[in-house]
C-alpha cells in the first residue's frame, strides 16, 4: 500500500487534489483508516490517476473524465468531446499567433523609432453597411488634395438627402480607391442610410461589404493634419506582418466647430499575406 503522499508523488499530483477526486468520487482511496483517516492507495490505482492526469492535460473537465474513466460515453460521445477540445485549441493558437505579431511589431516600432508611437492600432471587424453616398475624383491622397473634394461632396450628399427625405443613421464614412490610372484617386464621401437601393434618388445607395479584419487608428484633429496618423497606421500594419486588402475608411465619429476636437477613425482592412 502506498501512503497519499507517496501516492500523489508517484502520480504528480497534489494530496490536495487526490482529496478532491475522492470528496466527488472520480478516484477514492483503497484503504482509509478508521481512527487516523490516513489514506492508503495501492500500486495498482496508478494506472487510473495516469489516466485521469492525462485526460485532465488534453483539456477536458473533471465531470468529462469522470463520464470517461467509469465508461458512461460512447466512443462517438468521446470522439465529440476531443473534437470540440481541438477547435477550442486551435482557436486559441490563432489568437496568440495574431497577439504574438502585435507584440512583436511594438518592439519593431520602438526599436526604429527610439519610443512608442502616439498612436494605438488595434485590429477588429465591421459589419456591412447600406450607405448614400457620391463620388468625385482627387489628384492625390495628400489632405490638400482630398479636403476639398470631400468637403464639397458632403455639401452636394446632405443637400440630396433632404430634398428626398432620407435621413442619416450614423456617422459620415468616407473611403478611397485608386482610379486605375496610377495617378488620380475615387473619393466616396458616405453617410449610413435605411434606403432602398432601387430609388430615384440624387445620390447612389450602396452596400459597403463587411470586413473581418481592420486596422483600426483614432485620429484627433484637423484631417488637414492626418498624414503622420496614415504613416504610423502603415508602418504597424507592416511591421505585424499585414497586408492591405481593400479601400481605406474614414469614419468621422465626432466633428465639432472646433476641428482640435474632432474625433475620425481610420480603417485599413487587412489579411495576412
Amino acid at each position: 500500500m502506498l501512503s497519499i503522499g507517496d501516492f500523489a508523488r508517484a502520480g504528480r499530483v497534489s494530496v490536495r487534489m487526490l482529496r478532491h477526486y475522492d470528496a466527488i468520487g472520480l478516484l477514492a482511496p483503497a484503504r482509509v483508516d478508521a481512527s487516523t483517516g490516513y489514506r492508503s492507495y495501492t500500486a495498482g490505482q496508478l494506472a487510473l490517476l495516469n489516466r485521469i492526469v492525462a485526460l485532465k492535460e488534453l483539456g477536458l473537465t473533471l465531470a468529462q473524465v469522470q463520464q470517461v474513466v467509469e465508461s458512461a460515453v460512447t466512443v462517438d460521445e468521446i470522439r465529440g468531446m476531443l473534437m470540440l477540445r481541438r477547435a477550442e485549441l486551435e482557436t486559441r493558437i490563432q489568437e496568440d499567433t495574431a497577439r504574438l505579431a502585435h507584440v512583436q511589431a511594438r518592439l519593431r516600432i520602438i526599436e526604429s523609432e527610439g519610443q512608442m508611437s502616439a498612436y494605438e492600432v488595434v485590429i477588429k471587424s465591421v459589419p456591412a453597411l447600406r450607405v448614400a453616398e457620391l463620388t468625385g475624383t482627387a489628384k492625390t491622397m495628400d489632405p490638400s488634395s482630398i479636403g476639398p473634394v470631400v468637403r464639397g461632396l458632403y455639401e452636394r450628399l446632405c443637400t440630396g438627402l433632404d430634398r428626398s427625405g432620407v435621413v442619416p443613421i450614423g456617422p459620415a464614412v468616407a473611403y478611397y480607391e485608386d482610379a486605375g490610372d496610377d495617378e488620380n484617386v475615387v473619393v466616396h464621401a458616405a453617410l449610413p442610410v435605411d434606403a432602398d437601393p432601387e430609388g430615384d434618388y440624387e445620390f447612389a445607395v450602396v452596400d459597403l461589404q463587411a470586413e473581418a479584419q481592420v486596422a483600426s487608428l483614432l485620429h484627433k484633429g484637423s484631417m488637414d493634419n492626418c498624414l503622420p496618423a496614415y504613416q504610423a497606421l502603415a508602418q504597424w500594419i507592416d511591421a505585424a506582418g499585414y497586408r492591405n486588402a481593400g479601400p481605406s475608411r474614414e469614419v468621422t465619429l465626432a466633428c465639432p466647430e472646433d476641428v482640435d476636437g474632432w474625433v475620425t477613425e481610420l480603417q485599413e482592412p487587412v489579411a495576412k499575406p
